[in-house]
């Protein structure tokens, strides 16, 4: 296995949500009046992709055509410390797709934004990109990333080394040959999503005509059918998940947890199937929707592996439980961190450790810091059994994500006094408490990085 990036290639949008409640209709034209709404915004299309994939703690690498208005810049920003963005050039305004819901149903979306992709410039950055990457995944919204000329050339060369997942879209180009799979949903294949037998020939049918290793046809919530070119194959049902308030998002999260899958050497069979779990969990936890905060995402983003840290905090309050959470910068994870954190989580009934983002520690500890980027800093937390959650934030404090987590008790380190915390009138201020929990003697990062630069290492 590779330990580069995940590239993924495509098309990104700005999603944005409207959710307020409906209790009048207008006088003149009998449509409802939408009140008090709740403004959300997240990365869409192929941006959404490589942010879900980058919540699974994997580095991410997105390259695709972000136009210079304020829809783009918004859009970086939501990116900003999660996923590294290479920007392609873009003809026209940055496509927008805004939901507006009455509660939880939705009643309209507009879109706005003509851009496409510009011809000029991506070859060298698409082949750097690709030199590092472990896997490759394609994620068109018939935008025009996917058919470049020298996207395309590149993806050609390099598939029968790297591992591609192509995503397709009505609007664009067929998967280059030598794709390993394909994952269209039962519309775009042409075929009903619970007759799985049609599905499994359809599938089959594809890999060929694309020339593609296999090919998996998602069926909703029926699960998915997968065929290789020789008609190998099988169906692989979803869970059931009870009533879908919104799938938004449902085939990102499954092309996007099939590309790292592929990327860290697992069969096609094992690809899919972790795949068919992980959308299902996604869209049980609520679907895109739920994965988003209010206003910019770097300060609060939500980092679980299958739950993002406000769902553990909201499913853990809703059986009376208690919410820890404890933060940090984690930088070289030591002793004295794993202590602490197993400590913290014996007070209640779930731990959720919020970490400081890369560029947050270059401003608190220098140019020179981290030492180890958030990716992995996130993938070595979760694998600690006292974490239940990890969530980033980018702003010189916490307080603005331990608003929206609103833990019980917020643990820190004993070198730290309560009246110096910026962030405890914030928890005092819903109610919660300020826990300082001592450190193990002689136990420092500062100690160990001042040691490793004495000595080398």
């Amino acid at each position: 296995m590779s330990p580069g990036p995940l590239v993924v290639i495509g098309d990104a949008l700005l999603d944005v949500d409207l959710r307020g409640n409906s209790r009048r209709r207008t006088p003149d034209a009998a449509v409802p009046v939408v009140e008090d709404a709740d403004v959300r915004h997240r990365p869409g299309g192929a941006a959404l992709a490589a942010w879900l994939a980058a919540r699974q703690g994997v580095p991410v690498v997105l390259i695709a055509a972000v136009g210079e208005d304020a829809a783009g810049e918004r859009l970086a920003g939501l990116l900003n410390d999660t996923v590294a963005l290479t920007r392609l050039p873009l003809c026209g305004r940055t496509p927008v797709k805004t939901r507006v819901f009455d509660g939880e149903r939705p009643l309209l979306r507009v879109d706005d934004g003509d851009g496409r992709a510009a011809a000029d410039g991506p070859a060298d950055r698409v082949l750097a990109a690709l030199e590092e990457a472990r896997a490759v995944l394609v994620s068109d919204y018939g935008r025009g990333v996917a058919e470049l000329p020298a996207v395309r050339e590149r993806l050609a060369a390099c598939a029968a080394n790297i591992p591609i997942v192509w995503d397709p879209h009505p609007a664009g180009p067929p998967p280059v040959p030598g794709t390993r799979l394909v994952t269209p949903n039962a519309a775009e294949a042409g075929v009903t999503e619970g007759d799985s037998a049609a599905g499994l020939e359809r599938a089959a049918e594809l890999a060929r005509g694309w020339q593609a290793d296999a090919v998996a046809i998602t069926l909703g919530g029926d699960g998915a059918v997968w065929a290789g070119s020789g008609g190998k194959g099988g169906y692989l049902p979803a869970p059931p998940v009870g009533p879908a308030d919104d799938v938004c998002g449902a085939g990102d999260r499954f092309a996007s947890c099939a590309a790292a899958a592929l990327g860290d050497g697992a069969d096609t069979a094992a690809v899919v199937g972790e795949a068919v779990e992980a959308a299902s969990r996604f869209v049980a936890a609520g679907g895109a929707g739920a994965a988003t905060t209010v206003g910019p995402m770097t300060g609060a983003l939500p980092m679980g592996l299958s739950e993002g840290a406000v769902e553990v905090a909201e499913r853990i309050r809703r059986a009376g439980g208690r919410v820890i959470a404890a933060g940090g910068c984690f930088d070289v994870l030591h002793a004295g961190h794993v202590s602490l954190l197993r400590r913290a989580r014996a007070l209640g009934d779930c731990l959720i450790v919020c970490i400081n983002g890369d560029a947050a520690i270059r401003r608190l500890k220098g140019p020179d810091r981290p030492l180890t980027p958030l990716h992995d800093r996130i993938r070595v937390l979760t694998a600690l059994e006292c974490v239940d959650a990890v969530a980033v934030f980018d702003d010189p404090t916490p307080s603005a994500l331990l608003e929206r987590l609103r833990p019980d008790v917020w643990v820190k380190g004993g070198d730290y006094a309560i009246t110096s915390l910026p962030e405890a009138p914030v928890v005092s201020g819903y109610g919660g408490e300020v826990v300082l929990l001592p450190l193990l003697p002689g136990r420092s990062t500062t100690g160990l990085v001042t040691a490793m630069r004495a000595t080398g290492r």
